[in-house]
């Protein structure tokens, strides 16, 4: 992973595997960039790359995770701290201005992911 100005590596590392946050893809890192810039607001993220391991622990947790291939483990996805509808619509707006098209709502958190892999132009809730 490039070197971001808004942004480390290690923000992005899964919780069981050091360093990992380097997996993040720079196409998509290049777009959270421009996203952040475009809101203005600081991004808090949540969840970033992640290990098989922690992607299977997550979903025995009983947190709604993909059923297939995460883009979270390919390094094309990142969770967004949300705490009010004024940041969500900041975020979000910035997000779609920027180019992505994969948005996942939740009430505390934004998933955004550019996976080649994933059906584009879809938003859901969580």
């Amino acid at each position: 992973m490039k070197s971001y100005k808004n942004f480390v590596a290690s923000e992005f590392a899964s919780p069981d595997l050091l360093g990992s946050g380097e997996n993040m893809k720079d196409e998509f890192m290049e777009l959270l960039q421009e996203s952040r810039v475009i809101a203005g607001v600081p991004f808090r993220i949540t969840s970033g790359f992640r290990t098989q391991a922690y992607h299977d622990d997550l979903g025995r947790r009983g947190y709604k995770t993909s059923k297939g291939r995460s883009a979270h483990q390919d390094g094309y996805a990142a969770d967004i701290a949300c705490k009010d509808s004024t940041r969500r619509w900041l975020i979000i707006n910035s997000l779609l201005l920027a180019g992505f098209n994969r948005i996942g709502i939740a009430s505390t958190f934004i998933h955004v992911d550019n996976s080649p892999k994933k059906s584009p132009n879809c938003i859901w809730t969580y």
